[in-house]
């Protein structure tokens, strides 16, 4: 079960990484980083309506960043539960002086 946690919090940390990284090329007012990445908007990979398709893979990605947050959150709540469990000791026939 843990490996299976670790597993999905680095497919986490991976989606945290590609959030940033498209947040931060997205074209501000002033073509601040998104024009570093070379020349003129007409000549992008996607043509003229990069900032369309960089705005929706945004609002995408930020929406799997929240639900994949909160299921982190629940899971490792659970995990933190069974971990600091008492051990129960069976009562049966002991007498309590």
């Amino acid at each position: 079960m843990t490996i299976l946690f670790y597993t999905f919090l680095f497919f986490f940390v991976l989606l945290c990484v590609v959030l940033c990284f498209v947040i931060l090329i997205q074209e501000a007012k002033s073509l601040g980083l998104g024009a570093s990445f070379g020349g003129d908007s007409g000549d992008s990979l996607f043509g003229t309506s990069t900032a369309e398709v960089l705005k929706r893979f945004t609002a995408y990605t930020a929406g799997a960043f929240l639900i994949a947050c909160f299921c982190l959150s629940l899971w490792s709540s659970a995990l933190g539960r069974q971990e600091s469990a008492p051990a129960r000791v069976p009562t049966e026939g002991v007498e309590d002086y």
